[in-house]
């Protein structure tokens, strides 16, 4: 592979290189370091990485764990939105963000699959389709930046994720295990977090009328609409019509947001904002699609993150192609993938069980398209040998405040599964609670 190094003089915290396939890189070796860059993971396919070093008074990096964050869509970018809005040491208005995972890890935002944020394609046939293709994508970063970062072969590795991330964090950690086992990448991997996951999509899809119902958000005509459409994705699923199943997914999110007075998916105590004209706009061939991007992926690209993107840190990466804009591509890596919405990856969470990978789920009480209540239906499918010990278990309260009695969370842990209950959080945890998200990586990382 061949590495293109790329440096410039900044201030602290701005250093940077730039990453594309074979050389060696001369790490800086100060204190309080960025690096980032591209690797070509496929011809026409190019991925954007983009490391923060842990930041810790107390301690230096080496001795910190190392977190790559992915975000969901599919399509949503986390070098922009989970870096900004949820983890990354500074917010949207480039303030330093108090609940960073910086103090308690070194940070690698990837935007992927490819076309997703700074990530780009040079055809439209390089567009990632399906899980597979996502998770190979991610071995061949992974290769190039631990063959190139060695430092970071021995920290150990987690894989934290959120939303359609979740999915493609389990993926990708199966494939890990097995390149680490067959010798093929050298790394520390020691878990894998996911996050309001799209694990089993038809799941969260049966548990939204029942959820909303509980919550006094449907009444009893609205609970038999929205259990009528659930069905109906059920069916198709069941004959393996995945894109027919997309389709009726999106209608029944439509029935929802009809009987609940646009409730918002992402916590359910707040209300959606209008559908703009943006989907309209963009080269959908189908409604439903543009409306379910709309929904899913356009709203973590909002204007004032886009405008922070593609201005001052387009300027402070230097390395960004002229004709690439972050989130550009983001349409189509959401429309290539639409084969792979509906399709469960429970089989991948029991594999990486079995092969004694940790795993971490974790879940927001107030989040609707992947709401708890669906988590925990597919957790009781997993046919791991422990799991009835670990659904015998009391769960315990979590305090994120040691000085109040406030519950933030319910945990229960067994070998190496663990669920976290985040109360008062919705579908973006860290954003919701940062304290008790920061809490919970702490714990899950085994430095509390």
């Amino acid at each position: 592979m061949e590495l293109a190094p790329r440096s410039c003089p900044v201030p602290p915290l701005l250093l940077l290189l730039g990453l594309s396939t074979g050389a060696v890189i001369n790490w800086p070796t100060e204190e309080s370091k960025e690096v980032w860059g591209y690797v070509t993971v496929r011809k026409d396919a190019h991925m954007f990485w983009w490391l923060y070093y842990a930041t810790s008074p107390y301690k230096n990096f080496s001795e910190l764990p190392l977190v790559m964050w992915l975000q969901g869509g599919p399509g949503a970018s986390s070098t922009g939105f989970g870096n900004f809005e949820e983890i990354g040491p500074l917010d949207h208005d480039l303030q330093p963000r108090r609940t960073t995972w910086l103090k308690s890890a070194s940070l690698l935002f990837v935007d992927n699959p490819v076309g997703t944020g700074f990530s780009y394609v040079n055809k439209s046939d390089a567009y990632a389709r399906d899980l597979a293709t996502v998770a190979s994508d991610m071995m061949v970063l992974l290769k190039a930046f631990f063959d190139c970062c060695k430092d970071f072969q021995t920290i150990p590795f987690y894989i934290f994720s959120e939303s359609y991330g979740g999915k493609m964090a389990a993926g990708i950690a199966l494939e890990l295990y097995k390149a680490i086992q067959q010798g093929t990448i050298r790394c520390n991997f020691a878990g894998v977090a996911l996050g309001d996951s799209w694990i089993s999509p038809i799941d969260s899809v049966l548990s939204w009328g029942p959820y909303l119902y509980s919550m006094s958000l449907l009444d009893d005509q609205g609970l038999a609409e929205v259990s009528k459409v659930a069905e109906e994705v059920l069916d198709a699923l069941s004959k393996k019509l995945y894109q027919e199943a997309t389709k009726l997914w999106g209608k029944a999110e439509m029935v929802i947001e009809q009987n609940t007075d646009g409730v918002n998916f992402y916590n359910i105590l707040t209300k959606n904002s209008p559908v703009s004209t943006v989907a309209s706009s963009l080269e959908f061939t189908q409604k439903h699609l543009a409306l379910l991007f709309q929904r899913h992926v356009r709203h973590l690209q909002q204007d004032a993150l886009s405008q922070l993107m593609n201005g001052p840190i387009r300027k402070k990466l230097r390395i960004i192609p002229e004709d690439c804009t972050w989130g550009g591509q983001a349409a189509s890596v959401f429309l290539n993938m639409e084969g792979d919405f509906m399709k469960p990856a429970i089989s991948i969470v029991d594999s990486l069980l079995e092969a004694g990978v940790n795993v971490t789920v974790y879940n927001g009480q107030l989040d609707l398209i992947v709401d708890t209540m669906g988590q925990e239906t597919w957790m009781r499918k997993l046919k791991w040998e422990e799991l009835p010990k670990f659904n015998q278990l009391k769960w315990k309260p979590l305090h994120s405040d040691p000085t109040s009695s406030e519950t933030s969370a319910f945990v229960k842990s067994h070998k190496n599964l663990a669920f976290y209950w985040i109360l008062r959080a919705g579908h973006m945890v860290p954003s919701d609670q940062g304290d008790t998200a920061l809490k919970m990586m702490r714990l899950v990382t085994q430095q509390e």
